[in-house]
């Protein structure tokens, strides 16, 4: 699906519709040292078998693509929930 890469939509900051650039959401780097990994490092280790079941089969063949929203008067950024789709172009 192609996206255009400016959109014309509501700025909550602004209080009006104005101009965004979009872009492609792209998740951050996981931190070593944040207490779920510390704890999912802990319960992973040691002998014992497998502490969390395996995934074998991915029913889902997409991902839902998340839209980073740059106002371009005030440089208020949001993000928006995308649909559902195999490729994400922004044109």
């Amino acid at each position: 699906m192609n996206v255009p890469k400016t959109v014309k939509t509501y700025c909550p900051r602004c209080a009006v519709h104005t101009e965004h650039a979009v872009s492609l959401y792209k998740a951050g780097k996981r931190r070593a040292l944040a207490q779920g990994e510390r704890r999912h490092e802990r319960l992973k280790k040691g002998y014992g078998g497998q502490k969390y079941p395996l995934q074998r089969k991915f029913y889902k063949t997409t991902k839902k693509q998340t839209l980073k929203l740059l106002c371009d008067v005030c440089g208020y950024t949001r993000h928006k929930k995308g649909i559902r789709l195999r490729k994400l172009t922004i044109v």
